[in-house]
C-alpha cells in the first residue's frame, strides 16, 4: 500500500502523456473480474481527477490478487502483517466482505488526503470503532493503542512502559466521553477533537501575535 501512496505522490510532478494512452488507460479497466466503477462516476465521488484515478488504479492493480480486490492476507504482507494492519484493513473494508476493491481504496484514499476536517475525523472514528456499532469503547480503543504501540513502540526512546496503552485510553476517555457513559459517541468524538484543533490553531495565532 505504500508502494500506491508513492505513485500518487508524483502525480504531483508527473507530465501528461500524450492522449492515446488514455484509450490504453480505459482498457485497463476491464482487464480484471471485477470491474471498478466508470472513472467518471468515481471522479464525482472522490477528489481525485481522472488522470489521478487512472494512476492511481495501476499501482492499486499491481498488488491486488488475480480477482481485481485486494485481501486481507495480501495487505497484511504489503503492512508487515502487524494487528493495526488487521485494523486498517478493516476501515478500508467498508463492506465487511473481506476485500478492498479500488472503489472502497480510492474513496478512503481521498478522505484521508483532501477530504474536509468532519471527513477525516469520521473515517478515524470508523477505524476506533471495531465492531462498527457506532459506539468506541475501551476495549476497543485499548485493542487500537495496543496495536499502535506494539507496531511503533519498539522504536521509541526511552522504552515505552508497559502500562502506556491503558494511560492513553484513559486521557482518550477523559477527554471524549463528555457523558461518563463509558463510550464515546461520533458526536462526542469530532466535538472533541475540533476543541483541540481550535485550541491549537489559537495557540498559533497567539504565538505569532508575540513576534
Amino acid at each position: 500500500m505504500g508502494a500506491v501512496m508513492g505513485t500518487f505522490s508524483s502525480l504531483q510532478t508527473k507530465q501528461r502523456r500524450p492522449s492515446k494512452d488514455k484509450i490504453e488507460d480505459e482498457l485497463e479497466m476491464t482487464t480484471v473480474c471485477h470491474r471498478p466503477e466508470g472513472l467518471e462516476q468515481l471522479e464525482a465521488q472522490t477528489n481525485f481527477t481522472k488522470r489521478e484515478l487512472q494512476v492511481l488504479y495501476r499501482g492499486f492493480k499491481n498488488f491486488c490478487e488475480s480477482m481485481g480486490f485486494l485481501g486481507e492476507k495480501r495487505y497484511k504482507q504489503l503492512q508487515n502483517a502487524s494487528m493495526y494492519a488487521h485494523y486498517l484493513f478493516n476501515a478500508f473494508d467498508t463492506a465487511q466482505n473481506g476485500s478492498v476493491k479500488f472503489e472502497d481504496f480510492v474513496m478512503a484514499l481521498s478522505i484521508l488526503l483532501r477530504g474536509t476536517v468532519h471527513e477525516k475525523l469520521r473515517w478515524t472514528f470508523n477505524l476506533y470503532d471495531i465492531n462498527k456499532d457506532g459506539y468506541i469503547n475501551k476495549e476497543e480503543m485499548m485493542d487500537i493503542v495496543k496495536a499502535i504501540y506494539d507496531m511503533m513502540g519498539k522504536y521509541t526512546y526511552p522504552v515505552l512502559k508497559e502500562d502506556a496503552p491503558r494511560q492513553h485510553v484513559e486521557v482518550f476517555f477523559q477527554k471524549m466521553d463528555k457523558n461518563k457513559d463509558g463510550v464515546v459517541t461520533l458526536d462526542e468524538f469530532i466535538e472533541s477533537c475540533q476543541e483541540s484543533l481550535n485550541l491549537e490553531n489559537n495557540i498559533g495565532v497567539a504565538g505569532k501575535q508575540l513576534f
